[in-house]
């Protein structure tokens, strides 16, 4: 009943969660599809079951930690949760056979491809907050808390798309919505983001599992397999989260997201890895002359090796 290899992969994927906030059904489901080849729809169901019970363990260390904007979460469950059993509604409308699991693949790669992109704006705004924050250059962040003013009807709208991706997809608790929400609000901080999103993506990820249990395709196996695996994977790296580079992780997740997306699109095997292989080439050149523009060294070694010069002087 139980796969082992499959279990030891939702593991390793669990342990990625926990340290970056996201990466669950945005890795999970595409390796269910291109590697174990679970049907597009089944892999969906399986994957939400199981998130259900990995979103939590984040959650709570954010709201140990304070870094959760409630007022945000409550309007975006608003819109998310209704919105996620259309979702299911949607997929199980389009029929059984293998058009609906097209459409769930194509909708699956589309999501991805967002999903990558996300983690390259988090990045950066990440160097930028950096950039802020230091002594004598850039603007200095404002004093306090940031008072955010909640744009209610476009935060509901927000968690009415999110709710209606994520059940089709199950892609887009972790990644999707938190672009949105960088552009709603970008007076909140990086912790901030992550950790509202991961509060506000518990009670969307159950409605949507809720409804791929009665309307989905839920393989018990698959989704038995799947939180072995996951559960204390999660467990493990939420916390090595304040020990990992998490920095390196979250750009071999995006490297990740975006092979998988082309995939799911349908590109070429030839075609994907000339893409990859452009990435790999360009990408960290761009990055390096970003960091050099806002006054970083090129490479973030160099930054650790100088703090630990000047600790050794002192």
């Amino acid at each position: 009943m139980i796969d082992p290899v499959m279990t030891v992969t939702s593991f390793g994927i669990g342990i990625i969660v926990g340290l970056t906030g996201m990466g669950g059904g945005a890795l999970m489901t595409p390796a269910l599809v291109l590697i174990f080849g679970v049907p597009p729809l089944a892999a969906v169901s399986s994957d939400l079951v199981a998130s259900a019970f990995m979103k939590p363990v984040g959650s709570f260390v954010h709201l140990r930690h304070g870094t959760v904007n409630l007022n945000l979460v409550k309007w975006l469950v608003v819109g998310s949760v209704p919105a996620a059993f259309g979702g299911v509604l949607i997929a199980r409308a389009l029929g059984d056979g293998k058009h609906v699991q097209h459409v769930i693949q194509v909708a699956l790669g589309g999501a991805l491809l967002v999903a990558a992109t996300g983690l390259t704006i988090r990045a950066y705004l990440r160097l930028l907050e950096r950039a802020r924050r230091r002594d004598g250059k850039g603007e200095a962040l404002p004093g306090g808390p940031p008072v955010i003013k909640v744009r209610i009807l476009s935060t509901v709208a927000v968690g009415i798309v999110g709710g209606v991706v994520v059940g089709l997809t199950s892609v887009g608790a972790g990644s999707l919505i938190i672009i949105a929400l960088m552009a709603l609000y970008p007076g909140l901080k990086a912790s901030q983001l992550v950790g509202t999103d991961l509060v506000q993506a518990v009670p969307l990820v159950m409605a949507a599992a809720l409804g791929h249990i009665f309307f989905g395709d839920l393989h018990l196996g698959v989704t038995v397999s799947l939180l072995v695996g996951s559960i204390p994977g999660v467990w493990v790296g939420a916390h090595l989260s304040s020990r990992a580079p998490g920095g390196l992780v979250r750009r071999a997740l995006a490297f990740v997201l975006l092979a998988s997306s082309l995939k799911m699109l349908g590109l070429p095997t030839v075609t994907t890895a000339m893409a990859l292989g452009g990435v790999l080439c360009i990408a960290p050149l761009l990055w390096m002359l970003v960091r050099r523009h806002y006054g970083f060294p090129a490479l973030a070694h160099h930054r650790v090796k100088a703090k630990q010069a000047v600790a050794a002087q002192r």
